[in-house]
């Protein structure tokens, strides 16, 4: 029997070895309102019946999570693979967990084979804080994955405390905009003005930015008004639980 949502909540399982491992995944689209189209989908970690991301993560050891993190990645591209990913799919990983040599640079690209997924599909998702320690270590480590058609995208961007400062060690192919700058803004002089200086710098350094966490046709209009057509958030789709959900354009 499928043990209730409820009853996961309450009293969840900590899993210590990877056999005891179980999750699922999730997929939001990010679109492109300049062709309107589905540019990529990211996948978001869940448990078997669609617990959040907090409740399914909280169960891994502290120990573990390296480990979890590559075996959970690849599992997001044999799902996206079995789904008939038809565009680009974004994999959030622990930047440690690429750190292994040439072993992870393997691995993903025999994975992404079995998929039935091109490299050039794959963007890899790190949040700015977790690559402020080492920000020339980080570079090198995913300059093995770019070499081979691989994205890297910056994710929750100008939520930490580098900034701007992060663009001049290290240009992403991509960043996104953390949903705190997003929301509102139509209205809101100050954060107007902070992404307008995001858009400029990326604009310049060649790097494509995206605004996550768009609720209002506001929030949407004013970001394309100022160049920035790549968006996700609730407006065009929430996450569809092992599935690939359609777009809301209007």
């Amino acid at each position: 029997m499928t043990q209730s949502l409820v009853d996961c909540a309450a009293a969840p399982p900590v899993w210590s070895t990877p056999t005891e491992w179980k999750y699922s995944y999730a997929f939001q689209p990010i679109v492109d309102l300049a062709g309107r189209e589905i540019f990529s989908y990211e996948a978001l970690i869940r448990g078997t019946v669609n617990e959040s991301a907090g409740q399914t993560l909280n169960r891994v050891p502290p120990s573990h999570l390296h480990d979890f993190d590559r075996q959970s990645r690849e599992a997001a591209m044999e799902l996206a693979g079995k789904l008939g990913l038809p565009c680009c799919l974004n994999l959030n990983v622990l930047p440690s967990s690429l750190d292994d040599g040439d072993g992870g640079v393997r691995r993903t690209v025999a994975c992404a084979e079995r998929s039935g997924l091109r490299l050039e599909q794959l963007i890899l998702e790190v949040t700015e804080n977790e690559i402020i320690v080492d920000r020339v270590g980080f570079a090198r480590i995913v300059n093995r994955y770019r070499r081979l058609g691989i994205k890297v995208a910056i994710d929750d961007f100008g939520a930490g405390y580098s900034g701007l400062n992060l663009l001049a060690d290290f240009q992403p192919d991509m960043i996104k905009l953390d949903m705190y700058l997003v929301r509102g803004i139509e209205w809101k002089g100050p954060q107007q003005s902070i992404v307008r200086a995001i858009a400029q710098v990326c604009r310049d350094l060649g790097i494509e930015v995206v605004a996550e966490g768009v609720e209002t046709t506001g929030e949407r209009d004013w970001l394309v008004g100022e160049g920035v057509e790549l968006q996700q958030g609730y407006l065009f789709a929430r996450p569809g639980f092992e599935c690939l959900p359609p777009v809301r354009f209007e």
